[in-house]
């Protein structure tokens, strides 16, 4: 995968919104209209497409073709175009909160035995540190890079590393 680049402000902006985030993971497999999205997220239609435009403005997501609704009205689907990803935040405090943000909500969403977490504490010299962030970056990439799959299940992977004090 190609090295993350620093994301301008204007980016970093858009990400600083856990609404924007689970939106951005939502159009990953499947173009969504507002309208579901509001639905899915249980927010109201007008704050949702608010953040929708704002999101298309950064270049997070994509217009998709336009097509007919259940009662014949138009609506335009948008796909994430993957671009959050390929960005490097980490001096974001907004973005870092957002990421949390975002992550409780949807695991409060998550079923009963649907949540697989683990937690580990490691205690290693600082250059073994660097290989094990670099190491899980690399397999994070590595399958953020494979095609989608038309109707293969989706996973939210969340990955927070900090110090053990």
């Amino acid at each position: 995968m190609d090295p993350r680049r620093k994301a301008t402000e204007a980016e970093a902006n858009a990400l600083a919104s856990g609404i924007r985030l689970r939106i951005i993971r939502l159009t990953y497999a499947e173009a969504l209209t507002n309208k579901e999205l509001a639905e899915r997220l249980g927010r109201d239609p007008a704050t949702t497409l608010h953040h929708v435009r704002k999101l298309v403005d950064a270049g997070f997501l994509r217009p998709q073709p336009a097509r007919r609704g259940n009662r014949g009205a138009k609506e335009i689907p948008y796909r994430s175009t993957g671009l959050s990803w390929r960005l490097d935040n980490a001096d974001s405090d907004g973005v870092r909160e957002a990421m949390l943000e975002a992550f409780l909500a949807e695991v409060a969403e998550t079923g009963p035995g649907e949540l697989d977490q683990s937690r580990l504490v490691v205690q290693m010299p600082a250059e073994e540190q660097e290989e094990f962030r670099h190491r899980l970056r690399e397999l994070l990439d590595e399958f953020a890079a494979r095609p989608r799959r038309s109707g293969a299940d989706r996973m939210a992977v969340y990955l927070a590393l900090y110090p053990s004090r």
